[in-house]
């Protein structure tokens, strides 16, 4: 098809002046990035991309993976495939294994493809000229793209390609490399708006642009941020086999049945900010955000502390109630560890001293209140110290409160998304925050009698930021006063 073309034409582009160490042009871009709607043809391009690869520019090595190791597969043996049905191609083919875990597929003159999973050992000890990342929205870390892209480090001519239709809050790796593209390309959908753009450049870099070249490219095909479901611009946009093998009477079907960011991720290409299979309805989590919400400074607010399950990093979250009267919540400090939350030390003279982050803020001009689950989590263990920080009141979250605590987070992200044709903000509030937007779309529950709690363990994602959120609001509703807002204020109304 045209855009299959175009795309190989493009991401294939040669690099107007380095050259590898036989003196041949390497390509243009190092890393590229293919998103496009679902059923478009992604996969038929990358096993012609594989077999001109290895059969025309006799590159050594080719590793294909996924986070679902069958679609890796896959592309591996639907690739075999269109080799031997290509008269040209069938006999160079040497050795085939299709052993589970061993799938290998080589040419008599050596040229090989192999399969890995996709996980922190993908592709370990090998040297790769082509990677392929299929199904990238499904990398929720970045322990497979750091294994198995660093296999192409030594090679001048070597490529990685990251396939895939859009992803969510949990599409931790695709959504880092769209976010620098978009970036680079001066945010044309403004997906970088509420970030700090100096964090996707280090310092040290600003200023150089041989080091300001990530050979970083992205084909995007999508849908224009804020279209309705219905427009069949739109819809092209993100299907470029539109007339050619996708039925505009079949995308009409799936605006009418499917869930909206069902029909918006699959179909339209477009990003999701929550996450469409998290504990939250599609939507209500994302409806919440408010990256101009703050708590006023002179408000009464509520710190909760909360550990990863594993013990490998720390978050504290605070809540409090912002000008207008709703509850606004953020995580406000997260590090490895537990130490730098509250440490004891022994003074020379055999008294202890208390440090940690609240013990270097709480003051007898500044107390502060944090809240605790005192039983039965990673956390619990700085129970009797923080009750020894000065200046510092420990409020212990056990038994029933944690269920409830837990229902009322519920119910207050719920009623944050606004009934159709009506705009008026409920619920809580939140600024985004990639930790916290990950936790919240992700994180399974427990029971706990008859309620229910999140479940550190069994989560995805350290769900611990959204059980920290969760303490921090909890204790914010009930300990902490509601300001008084005018009914007349509210609505806009002045009065004379």
């Amino acid at each position: 098809m045209p855009w299959q073309k175009w795309f190989l034409l493009h991401a294939l582009e040669l690099h107007p002046t380095e050259l590898d160490e036989f003196g041949d042009p390497v390509f243009r871009f190092r890393k590229v990035i293919l998103l496009v709607g679902r059923q478009n043809g992604k996969s038929t391009v990358m096993q012609a991309l594989t077999l001109w690869r290895m059969f025309v520019d006799r590159c050594s090595l080719v590793i294909g993976t996924a986070q679902d190791l069958e679609v890796a597969e896959t592309l591996w043996a639907e690739s075999i495939d269109m080799a031997e049905e290509t008269e040209e191609l069938k006999d160079e083919i040497g050795k085939i294994e299709r052993q589970p875990g061993r799938k290998m597929f080589r040419l008599r003159s050596g040229e090989t493809y192999k399969v890995k999973a996709a996980n922190r050992r993908a592709g370990r000890g090998l040297s790769g000229d082509l990677v392929l990342l299929d199904e990238l929205r499904e990398h929720q870390t970045w322990d497979s793209w750091g294994a198995v892209t660093k296999t192409t480090n030594a090679k001048a001519r070597a490529q990685v390609y990251g396939i895939s239709n859009a992803g969510d809050a949990t599409s931790t790796v695709l959504r880092y490399l769209r976010k620098k593209a978009h970036a680079e390309l001066g945010d044309p959908d403004g997906i970088n708006a509420d970030e700090n753009l100096a964090d996707l450049v280090p310092e040290e870099f600003e200023g150089d642009e041989e080091a300001l070249d990530s050979g970083l490219a992205i084909f995007e095909w999508s849908a224009p941020p804020g279209c309705s479901i219905l427009d069949r611009d739109g819809w092209a946009q993100a299907n470029p086999a539109l007339g050619y093998r996708v039925r505009e009477a079949t995308l009409a079907s799936d605006a009418q049945t499917d869930p909206e960011w069902v029909f918006r991720t699959e179909v339209l290409c477009q990003w999701s900010d929550g996450s469409l299979e998290g504990p939250f309805p599609p939507g209500s989590w994302e409806a919440g955000v408010d990256p101009a919400s703050v708590i006023p400074d002179d408000a009464a607010v509520m710190y909760c502390v909360d550990v990863a399950w594993d013990r490998s990093m720390s978050y504290i979250a605070v809540a409090g109630h912002r000008a207008d009267g709703l509850p606004h919540v953020e995580i406000v400090a997260q590090r490895s560890g537990t130490e730098w939350v509250v440490s004891r030390h022994k003074r020379p003279d055999g008294s202890d001293e208390m440090r940690g982050w609240f013990a270097d803020r709480a003051t007898e001009a500044n107390p502060m209140t944090v809240v605790l689950q005192a039983k039965g989590a990673p956390v619990s263990s700085m129970l009797d110290d923080l009750k020894a920080v000065p200046y510092l009141t420990v409020v212990e979250w056990a038994g029933s409160d944690l269920g409830a605590a837990s229902g009322q987070f519920f119910d207050l992200v719920v009623r944050s998304k606004a009934p159709e044709g009506e705009s008026v903000r409920e619920g809580l509030c939140h600024r985004p925050q990639p930790v916290l937007d990950v936790a919240a779309g992700t994180a399974v529950t427990k029971p706990l009698g008859d309620s229910w709690v999140w479940n550190r363990k069994a989560s995805p994602n350290d769900a611990a930021p959204l059980v920290a959120a969760t303490g921090a609001v909890w204790g914010a509703m009930q300990h902490t006063e509601v300001p008084f807002v005018s009914a007349y204020e509210s609505a806009g109304v002045g009065v004379i």
